[in-house]
């Protein structure tokens, strides 16, 4: 294979139709169900899929015998199911997601979720690196090694619309279309980060998540703060005493050895590489306000905290009115939604369920305290590499970004890769992504680095390819 050919193919493609896709499709505001429970009637979902299903039937026809099919299942979000046919028995699948998380405030001027923006190298907007490029990098990476002649293996595309909702649907999709994805060998996925751009990174595992919404109930009704303070106790506080069951406020660490698991040696010598790779970098990517530092100044410690061990984040608050109009009153009840990450091997259920008794049993001074479960994911990590994608993933590395390649866990979630783990324990998997340092997936200022979706998808070309010549070699 060519690799100065392939990457002229890609990035022209990229620059020509790619890049134009995704500013239409920033345009769009498809938010995830979670986010939008009205998402059909707005009709913003469909209009996602409509897109880029246009734009892959244009280009399917350089795929000779390759299909297309947007499959519907009763009251689940929509799947974009693209086969292309390759030699041999093995399969590879592909996969992204097309939804996206709500708007957040905090964009700078100039910039919106639905306003796409390019400013040299980045595009700006909502959902363009998280991850609405993976349709269009998998099928570059397809039609560059189909415009040189080069064999692959057999190819799904799979691309579903409710990952940033916990990936509820996908379960049922997988299972309806089992008989036709079949057995891969290797899953490709697209929706993950990268510590810089200057190298190509693997994501070795990914953090589970539960969560939602605690509610401490005091009053049937806010009274006044002077008559009332010092009688009956603040739902706030009692919240706040709620919440150091499970995280000390000094530290912020999480409590209840139930919540931890150990951590693999070589993870942690994973983390300790990075570390030394990334430098401070592994925090000042993050925008800290003059003054503020990490929790630690160890930064093999920090990759460890957002990779393998439990965290909590507050999300959202309900119950306390603005600013401007908060009156002297002792408020009846306050509720948050909670995010907690845990461990890549920690089942989400049980997770979920052990914080969901932590939180309600025994209320303070008998406030009614309620916890919504909202989220169980169960995080992943991946198996040992094979000898083979070690090497193609060593050498796609060098060829197309110049540099070794390096291996990271991830803090986020990718429900599916779970999924996929447990139904097809021999697959070999490669993941990896586009959100690097000030990319902000979920919060303000989102951008994709075009020049890192081009190498990307020079990479997954290089790889599906090497993968077809080890199969090939039995």
């Amino acid at each position: 294979m060519d690799t100065a050919r392939l990457n002229r193919f890609v990035s022209g493609l990229w620059d020509d139709e790619i890049v134009p896709q995704l500013v239409e499709y920033i345009r769009i505001p498809n938010k995830s169900p979670m986010f939008d429970p009205k998402w059909v009637e707005h009709g913003h979902m469909d209009a996602a899929v409509k897109l880029m299903e246009n734009w892959a039937r244009g280009k399917l026809a350089a795929l000779p015998g390759a299909t297309l099919e947007v499959v519907r299942l009763d009251g689940r979000t929509p799947l974009i199911y693209i086969e292309v046919p390759g030699t041999g028995e093995d399969t590879v699948v592909l996969y992204g997601h097309l939804d996206k998380q709500p708007e957040m405030t905090g964009w700078a001027e100039g910039l919106g979720p639905w306003t796409p923006v390019l400013k040299g190298d980045k595009l700006y907007g909502r959902g363009g690196a998280d991850d609405g490029y993976a349709i269009f990098g998998s099928l570059a990476a397809l039609l560059a090694l189909r415009e040189q002649g080069v064999q692959h293996a057999r190819c799904v595309i799979m691309i579903e619309a409710c990952e940033e909702s916990g990936s509820y649907d996908l379960p049922f999709y997988v299972d309806h279309l089992a008989d036709r994805i079949g057995n891969p060998s290797l899953v490709v996925c697209l929706d993950s980060g990268c510590g810089n751009y200057d190298q190509l990174w693997l994501t070795t595992s990914l953090r589970g998540m539960t969560g939602g919404e605690l509610t401490v109930q005091v009053l049937e009704e806010g009274v006044h703060s002077g008559d009332a303070s010092g009688v009956v106790p603040s739902s706030f506080r009692i919240l706040r005493e709620l919440l150091s069951r499970l995280e000390d406020p000094q530290t912020g660490t999480i409590k209840p050895k139930e919540l931890y698991v150990e951590i693999p040696a070589q993870r942690i010598e994973q983390a300790r590489r990075s570390a030394e790779v990334l430098g401070t970098a592994v925090y000042d990517k993050f925008p800290f306000v003059d003054g503020m530092h990490p929790v630690t100044e160890d930064l093999t410690e920090l990759v460890l905290n957002r990779t393998w061990r439990p965290q909590l984040a507050v999300t959202g608050v309900d119950g306390m009115p603005p600013l401007e109009s908060a009156g002297n009153v002792l408020r009846p009840k306050t509720s948050v939604k909670l995010s907690l990450r845990v461990p890549p091997t920690l089942s989400g259920a049980k997770a979920g369920q052990f914080v969901k008794e932590l939180l309600e049993k025994d209320p303070p001074y008998g406030a009614k305290v309620s916890f919504k479960l909202e989220k169980d994911g169960s995080g992943w990590n991946a198996p040992q590499l094979s000898p083979w994608l070690e090497q193609a993933v060593a050498t796609a590395s060098q060829n197309y970004f110049g540099t070794p390649a390096a291996y990271m866990g991830e803090g986020g979630s990718i429900p599916f890769m779970g999924m996929l783990g447990e139904k097809f324990p021999k697959a070999q998997f490669l993941i990896t992504g586009v959100l690097g340092p000030h990319s902000n997936a979920h919060g303000p200022n989102e951008f994709l680095h075009i020049p890192t979706g081009k190498k990307v998808s020079m990479v997954v070309a290089d790889v599906v390819a090497r993968h077809y010549e080890q199969g090939a070699k039995g």
